[in-house]
């Protein structure tokens, strides 16, 4: 009884129809779709793995940076550094560094830390470069497929005795599916891109505050 239920389900039966639709459509944009499809999930992977790794990363914890200045002011380099260690995001690394390079001069320090958080900030930047390339690379394969369906339209059309405006349009309009495909999937690259450079650059400008400030007890 449920099962027959569900099959009688107008709801159901429209989103299985689109979903049809949908896929009938894209399978008619031609071999060109494959790269297209692979370049949209690789994207998707990356964001997602970024985007996670980031905001692990990213936290900035104002707790952890006033107990490892009231260690260091108290003498206890060895807790601070424990401390900082134990940390598990981007600025626990950068505290350690600077706090093991405490005694000599400050701007060895700076140094150090400069270095670490240079570090830290290129291994969040990691694989984003990819989605910069995909978005410049989905459209062009996209008009790729366009153009390669339109040459074989009109190469069958200086073959045929005749002009059929419904073999110009129905071909016309499968070949623009590339089209479409690679600007949507090249938008979403360049616009997740930027998202995530935007978390890194908010998250540097962070991290400079906070440091500023770990450097002032010196």
């Amino acid at each position: 009884m449920i099962l027959t239920f569900a099959l009688s389900d107008p709801a159901a039966a429209i989103t299985s129809d689109q979903a049809t639709t949908v896929l009938d459509l894209l399978m008619k944009g031609g071999i060109i779709m494959i790269p297209i499809v692979l370049l949209s999930l690789l994207s998707i992977y990356i964001f997602i793995e970024r985007l996670v790794y980031i905001r692990r990363l990213s936290i900035i914890d104002n707790g952890l940076l006033m107990t490892v200045l009231n260690d260091l002011k108290g003498g206890e380099h060895n807790n601070a550094m424990l401390h900082a260690r134990n940390n598990e995001a981007s600025i626990g690394r950068i505290l350690e560094s600077g706090i093991e390079k405490i005694g000599k001069p400050v701007s060895e320090v700076e140094r150090n830390i400069e270095t670490t958080t240079n570090l830290e900030i290129t291994k969040m930047e990691k694989n984003t470069g990819y989605l910069g390339i995909i978005a410049g690379i989905a459209p062009m394969l996209g008009f790729i497929g366009t153009i390669s369906g339109v040459i074989k339209i009109f190469y069958n059309i200086s073959l045929a005795d005749n002009i059929s405006i419904g073999l110009i349009a129905g071909g016309l309009y499968q070949k623009m599916i590339c089209s479409g495909a690679g600007l949507i999937v090249g938008v979403l690259a360049y616009a997740a891109y930027h998202y995530l450079q935007m978390m890194i650059d908010r998250y540097s400008i962070s991290l400079q505050e906070s440091l500023i400030q770990f450097l002032k007890a010196f």
